[in-house]
């Protein structure tokens, strides 16, 4: 942003590079969060600058799909939320209706709500929450603001970042592994230690070593 009396360039956004605010869905309690402490009710509301859905065991919670969503909070910070289960499922789902108007999750606000389940094959019965999105139109001059804004930094979360994600879709998502300096550089989505292993065994081969 440029102050228009003086010139002056404003930092309006608040963003440590690979370190977004941190708010979560507890499923288990059907509650968002900021950083696992400050609880905020069954829902979130938020207009995506940008995000990536893929497949990767993250957070030492094994091999799962997820949504990773990037926004900007009402403090003015760059945020990101992680769901993952079916409630990316409910994500896809409301994707599709954007594609065919020709929009994306960037031309909307979205409310994400906490959902009660039960577990029905088991005794006693288990309770759990997912998360389903509804959505509005954003304003078009916000829109424009923060598609620009997005477009000029580096938007990803450092804790999440593997080199072996297997990407379905992403918007605006800066992967450090995908710009790196070396030749070697591979694109998002490709299985990395199994290239790393064919190279080497190519290498062996041609050096007589197998």
């Amino acid at each position: 942003m440029i102050r228009e009396t003086t010139g002056e360039v404003i930092n309006k956004y608040k963003y440590l590079e690979g370190h977004p605010r941190q708010y979560r869905f507890d499923a288990k309690e059907g509650v968002f969060n900021i950083n696992g402490s400050e609880k905020l009710g069954r829902t979130l509301t938020f207009q995506p600058i940008a995000w990536r859905i893929f497949n990767d065991n993250i957070l030492n919670m094994g091999t799962k799909n997820w949504a990773e969503i990037f926004f900007i909070d009402e403090q003015n910070c760059v945020s990101a939320v992680l769901f993952h289960g079916y409630s990316v499922d409910n994500i896809f789902r409301l994707i599709e209706p954007l594609y065919y108007d020709d929009l994306t999750l960037a031309d909307v606000v979205i409310e994400a709500v906490a959902e009660k389940k039960e577990y029905t094959k088991s005794q006693p019965k288990g309770v759990y929450y997912i998360a389903t999105f509804s959505y509005k139109m954003a304003a078009a001059e916000r829109s424009t603001e923060l598609k620009q804004f997005s477009q000029e930094i580096k938007i990803f979360r450092q804790e999440t970042l593997t080199d072996i994600a297997n990407l379905k879709t992403s918007f605006n998502y800066y992967n450090p592994f995908c710009h790196s300096s070396t030749p070697e550089a591979l694109p998002e989505g490709v299985d990395y230690p199994q290239v790393r292993q064919a190279v080497e065994e190519v290498y062996q081969i041609s050096n007589g070593q197998a």
